[in-house]
């Protein structure tokens, strides 16, 4: 059985099934003596062992009004079907329920439809690094809103079915933001059909953030494709797959660079013709609880993400 991690002032886990995962959850709510409950919406969260502590601590950084039921499958389960509940303590001295179901997928295929509650918004989040197998996942993208996975590794593409959300997009809209300050002034903006390359530094090994990003760059200067963009593995303290900078350089010497600091603090280099600049910004570093936060309260603009997948998905 796989050790549930617990939250200070969590209630549960409580050993339980699936036909009497509300009962349990009562019960729960009975002990907790709070009156309102959060029925916003369900978050499925779907992920395997390894990884399970970290969901885990993603999902209890969320306030109750983007999800007030997670539901996580444990996807490499062994033998009987296992549900665990409790009531997972919010800011504000609210609770949202968590059920906890380990078993195989085709196990967890006919437990997670009936936990789901209606009438409200579905998350539907692949929170593994392996590729989905069987048709678990695409049995719950037929009833999702949002479907958040690494889609490119994943090999999910945007559809019109539901709101697709990648993480890795979602953490690097600070350095898009960033970027496009850059050319807010009018004479930044006209160098922009000057920019001929570019390179793209990621921390780790993970390098698919970075071509997102790299794509939304490419689609933005009117680029057909990533050739002559250049990624890089580097340090700077940011957790595997942020990024560490971004570098434009073009004719006549044209150098615009954004290299991550200390902190949160970004530096800004620019350089064309007889211009020479050398500026700060600050670019947040974010948990997986505020990537997984923002994609549910901020869709991103779906053209905008379809044009740089595209572009990403063509260079793997």
């Amino acid at each position: 059985m796989t050790r549930i991690s617990q939250t200070p002032g969590q209630l549960g886990p409580v050993d339980t099934t699936v036909r009497g995962a509300q009962t349990t959850l009562d019960e729960l709510w009975v002990r907790a003596g709070v009156e309102t409950r959060a029925y916003t919406g369900n978050m499925i969260a779907l992920t395997v062992k390894k990884h399970l502590a970290r969901v885990q601590e993603a999902l209890s950084g969320l306030e109750g009004r983007y999800a007030g039921r997670q539901i996580i499958g444990v996807m490499d389960g062994v033998g009987d079907l296992l549900v665990h509940a409790s009531l997972v303590p919010q800011q504000g001295g609210l609770y949202v329920e968590r059920l906890t179901l380990e078993a195989s997928p085709a196990q967890l295929q006919g437990a997670i439809l009936p936990l789901i509650r209606t009438a409200t918004v579905n998350h539907v989040w692949w929170g593994a690094d392996s590729r989905p197998e069987g048709p678990l996942l695409s049995e719950l993208t037929e009833i999702a809103d949002q479907v958040i996975v690494d889609s490119l590794t994943l090999d999910v593409p945007p559809s019109r079915h539901y709101a697709l959300a990648d993480l890795g997009w979602s953490r690097s809209a600070s350095w898009r933001e960033a970027l496009a300050q850059v050319f807010d002034v009018p004479e930044a903006a006209r160098q922009l059909p000057r920019v001929t390359a570019m390179t793209v530094r990621h921390a780790g090994k993970k390098d698919l953030p970075a071509r997102l990003f790299a794509g939304f760059v490419a689609d933005t200067l009117g680029w057909r494709d990533l050739r002559t963009v250049d990624f890089r593995s580097a340090r700077c303290g940011r957790e595997n797959g942020d990024l560490c900078g971004v570098e434009l350089r073009g004719e006549d010497g044209l150098h615009i660079a954004l290299q991550a600091q200390s902190g949160d603090i970004v530096r800004v280099e620019a350089r064309w013709d007889d211009v020479q600049r050398v500026s700060e910004v600050t670019v947040p570093q974010m948990t997986l609880a505020q990537g997984l936060a923002r994609v549910m309260a901020r869709p991103e603009r779906g053209e905008v993400f379809e044009r740089a997948w595209s572009m990403a998905k063509a260079t793997l």
